[in-house]
């Protein structure tokens, strides 16, 4: 055995499995096609999300889901020719959407979002990165007085949930953020997240911060797995290594690797984009702002100020699709002086999501030493420490801080036989 673990993906998720991992005491090496926090790690509107206790689920409102259907929503777009690939996935979706599914989603998850601020700022401080973070929380801006009304309404059936939030009328949003143009009536100011200046910076910074605890990193495209005699075997094209157990948190990756296994899991592909601004002369933001009514977030980062588009449904290899950025740049110019693109073509990401809106953590059934953690969906910044955690824990022993079942990979039916598996 090369090593006792190898994680696949390094991405914030997998970078954390490694480094909880190594703090634990295991031989632990991290491999990737690319360096750490690169993809979708790298993409994200930086929100360290403590204020989300209820998973982004499909609409029940009639003419939101109309608008949808439409096509013409900057929050959500899809390609006609792939809906059908995914139309399954989007009805489990849908199904536990239901308000009483969705309500018991959130308390399943709730342990792991009440801990993710500690958890980063362990990590934030052990590795040096506080000049990335931002703990002033985040803006939710309204275009009229009876969406804002709405939102406080959302926001006050909240309470078992203890979050902190305030409401920002004309004058107090103006003098948060003064650049903002009157278009945004009023605000709700959410002040429990932290807000992050380069995510990919701060997954770098945690995969440094694991090299100097004594893991290692190992550069190389995953081609295949394989289960040996011993432990696991993985084929890269720098080379072949092995260890008595692996950890699969290679995001929409990952099942690419499962599926030769005999193992069939419901994951669905959300396409994401962003674009970076120059503000127009002395603009700036001290606050991510999340134009809740059009569906995209204004993020202040250290390349500029990031515009971030809702979801696009399409194959993970098509070609970039413009018209959802486009769509949200029209608007946000509305609210904020946005000035020249820093890049000439946008980021494309994709993010891995369940379709009950939880992330697949734990043991993988059908096979001795293979784990897995991904499906974090729009989460998986705020969840990756707490999920390196949670993972590490059950894979040594301890007692996990939260209750590990609602993640079990067997909660999407019965899993195959043993006897089936290639």
């Amino acid at each position: 055995m090369t090593t006792e673990t190898l994680v696949l993906g390094a991405g914030i998720v997998g970078v954390c499995v490694a480094l909880h991992l190594r703090e634990r005491g295991q031989s632990v090496a991290l491999i990737d096609r690319n360096e750490p926090g690169e993809e979708a790690s790298y993409g994200n509107a930086g929100l360290i999300e403590r204020a989300s206790v209820i998973p982004y689920a499909i609409p029940r409102h009639l003419p939101t889901l109309l608008a949808y259907a439409s096509n013409r929503s900057a929050a959500v777009r899809y390609a006609p020719w792939h809906l059908p690939r995914v139309a399954g996935w989007v009805l489990r979706y849908w199904h536990a959407s239901r308000h009483d599914r969705l309500m018991r989603s959130a308390h399943e998850i709730l342990p792991l979002i009440e801990a993710c601020l500690g958890e980063h700022d362990r990590l934030i401080a052990e590795a040096g990165l506080e000049h990335l973070i931002r703990r002033n929380g985040w803006i939710e801006v309204f275009r009229s007085i009876a969406a804002q009304e709405a939102a406080e309404a959302r926001a006050s059936a909240l309470a078992e949930f203890d979050l902190s939030w305030k409401v920002l009328d004309r004058t107090a949003l103006s003098a948060a953020e003064p650049a903002l143009t009157e278009r945004a009536v009023g605000a709700i100011h959410w002040t429990d997240p932290y807000t992050v200046s380069d995510p990919g910076a701060l997954t770098k910074g945690y995969a440094d911060l694991f090299e100097k605890k004594g893991g290692s990193f190992l550069r190389g495209a995953i081609a295949g797995i394989r289960k040996t005699r011993t432990g696991w075997q993985v084929s890269t094209d720098s080379g072949i290594h092995e260890a008595a157990r692996l950890v699969i948190a290679l995001g929409p990756h990952s099942v690419r690797l499962l599926e030769p296994l005999g193992y069939r899991v419901p994951l669905g592909i959300k396409r994401g984009y962003h674009m970076h601004f120059r503000p127009e002369g002395n603009a700036g933001l001290s606050h991510a702002i999340l134009d809740e009514e059009v569906g995209y977030v204004l993020a202040p980062m250290e390349q500029g100020i990031r515009l971030t588009t809702g979801v696009e449904l399409d194959a993970p290899d098509a070609p970039p699709n413009r018209i959802q950025l486009q769509r949200v740049e029209r608007r946000a110019r509305e609210l904020f002086p946005l000035g020249q693109p820093v890049e000439d073509t946008p980021w494309l990401g994709l993010r891995s999501a369940m379709p009950d809106m939880k992330p697949v953590i734990g043991r993988a059934p059908l096979h001795e030493g293979l784990w897995v953690a991904f499906g974090h969906a729009h989460h998986g910044l705020t969840l990756g420490p707490v999920t390196g955690r949670l993972l590490a824990e059950m894979m040594t022993g301890e007692a996990p801080f939260a209750d590990p079942a609602p993640f079990a990979m067997e909660r999407f039916g019965k899993t195959p036989q043993l006897n089936t598996v290639r």
